[in-house]
């Protein structure tokens, strides 16, 4: 009896368990009834139906009858068609196309499964959009949409053909004709970027990443070849540079150097050195060794040591020198620019502490006493002391400008600024004539000849005044210091400048 109760307490379990799951499972879409027939052979339908029994567990198994499939057994998930560009061949099922009243939940599972798949045939579609011209790019732009050697870009399309439509929701659209004129063969083909841009017609209002990742491919590729022509630029830069540089390195032909005249640099006899080494000796230096009767001035040894290496030049030996430049000139007029020297307190006196004075030079310059007049000189020179430095100025009549000239290349505005307002007054004064000095140049000569030491300026004003006066360049140098220094101190001692 123990048995037969556990059995029965059993077999009510698993019936009620039965009887729940299927009424829970029947309404479910997911629920599908067993698709066969139970057949008994050898008797019907009806007469199959066990008879009622005393058992009662046998008589309440037979109440529950067997589960009739509501629905035929067919495929619920509609087939996915092949989606092509622009077109959708496969045929869709509805939710009309099913009949029942159990077929009601299975009608929404099967709605569902229409609204999935006419959405993944709608996000197929790449452009559906009927008055823009649609460009598949698909899985080609993984490569290189643009060739690095070649102009021509290359990307792959799908082929268009006009029967093919476009499906959108529930309309249906012919493709236009300018799509597939685009599109030719498997392969668009453009001259540029630009026109590749122009091409791809992007609808604003569909916002597909995979159109956007294209446009950025191609941007690349567009910036990736402006990369490449800068590269080139600056290569045609430097070649450039490397081959002025070539050019520049190339040994210059050698120019022919002024020849050097002889007479500036006529060496000294044995007889001239010996003459000029006695006369700074020390025995001699209160002796008169030369006298000047023009400018009345008296050359001592002492003075005339002043020649001597290492030491300046006194006002003595230079206004003694610039006297004898002025007799060589009388002497041999064709050979020599005609000039004026004027004496070293010449622009002391014009310029002092009070200011510009033309008065107390009016009367150095007077016809009479020159023998001719100033502004008729190619050149006028002017010696400037500096404290303890010598400069040289000239009033250049033949090129109408002021030149100042100055062995450590300093540069003073105020003097040629004093010497270009006497001059003005000089041609009104001795001439009557007005002469507008404020067209001259002022020209401050750095190409000169420069000194090396402390105390060789005034020898170098000295040369400057010689060799301009002669008509040439400044084509000596500090080397030749020492020899002018000696030839001078000949000239000086004779009385005659060469």
């Amino acid at each position: 009896m123990g048995a037969v109760a556990i059995n029965r307490k059993r077999s009510e379990e698993s019936l009620n368990f039965n009887q729940q799951s299927t009424g829970t499972f029947r309404n479910s879409p997911y629920f599908q009834a067993s698709k066969k027939r139970r057949f008994f052979f050898g008797m019907s339908e009806d007469s199959a139906k066990p008879a009622s029994s005393s058992n009662p567990t046998i008589s309440r198994i037979s109440r529950y009858p067997d589960a009739k499939a509501p629905l035929r057994r067919q495929i619920h998930a509609p087939s996915r068609g092949i989606l092509r560009y622009g077109s959708a061949r496969s045929s869709v099922p509805k939710p009309n196309d099913y009949n029942g009243n159990d077929e009601i939940a299975s009608g929404s599972f099967i709605a569902r499964k229409y609204d999935d798949a006419k959405r993944t045939a709608l996000n197929t579609l790449r452009f559906h959009t009927k008055d823009v011209e649609v460009v598949d790019l698909g899985d080609e732009l993984d490569k290189e949409a643009v060739s690095e050697d070649s102009s021509v870009e290359e990307i792959e399309v799908v082929d268009c053909d006009e029967d093919e439509i476009l499906v959108e929701e529930n309309k249906i659209f012919q493709p236009s004709p300018s799509t597939c004129d685009v599109i030719k063969g498997n392969n668009l083909r453009v001259d540029d970027t630009s026109m590749m841009l122009d091409s791809l017609s992007i609808d604003r209002d569909v916002n597909d990443a995979s159109s956007l990742e294209a446009y950025k491919k191609l941007l690349e590729s567009a910036e990736k070849r402006n990369s490449k022509l800068e590269a080139l630029g600056f290569e045609i830069v430097l070649n450039e540079k490397r081959l002025e540089q070539l050019r520049l390195s190339r040994p210059k032909p050698v120019e022919k150097r002024a020849e050097v005249p002889l007479e500036p640099f006529i060496p000294l006899t044995e007889d001239e050195e010996a003459e000029v080494y006695s006369a700074f000796s020390g025995r001699n230096r209160s002796k008169v060794l030369a006298t000047h009767e023009n400018s009345n001035i008296d050359i001592t040894g002492k003075v005339l040591r002043c020649l001597t290496p290492s030491s300046w030049l006194n006002d003595e030996v230079i206004n003694v020198y610039l006297e004898l430049l002025k007799e060589r000139e009388t002497r041999e007029p064709k050979k020599y620019l005609k000039c004026h020297f004027f004496s070293t307190f010449f622009y002391k006196k014009l310029v002092s502490e009070s200011g510009y004075n033309y008065k107390a030079v009016r009367r150095w310059t007077l016809q009479k006493k020159l023998g001719y007049a100033l502004i008729d000189c190619d050149m006028i020179f002017v010696p400037i002391h500096r404290g303890v430095h010598w400069t040289l100025a000239v009033i250049n009549n033949k090129d109408s400008k002021f030149l100042y000239l100055d062995s450590l290349n300093g540069v003073d505005p105020m003097i040629l600024n004093a010497l270009a307002k006497y001059l003005g007054d000089e041609a009104k004064e001795k001439s009557g004539k007005n002469i507008d000095v404020s067209s001259w140049g002022m020209e401050f000569v750095e190409d000169l000849p420069q000194q090396q030491n402390g105390y060789d300026c005034g020898m170098f004003m000295l040369k400057y005044i010689d060799f301009f006066s002669r008509g040439l360049g400044l084509c000596f140098s500090q080397e030749h210091m020492p020899y002018f220094r000696l030839r001078t101190a000949k000239e000086i001692l004779r009385l005659r400048a060469d």
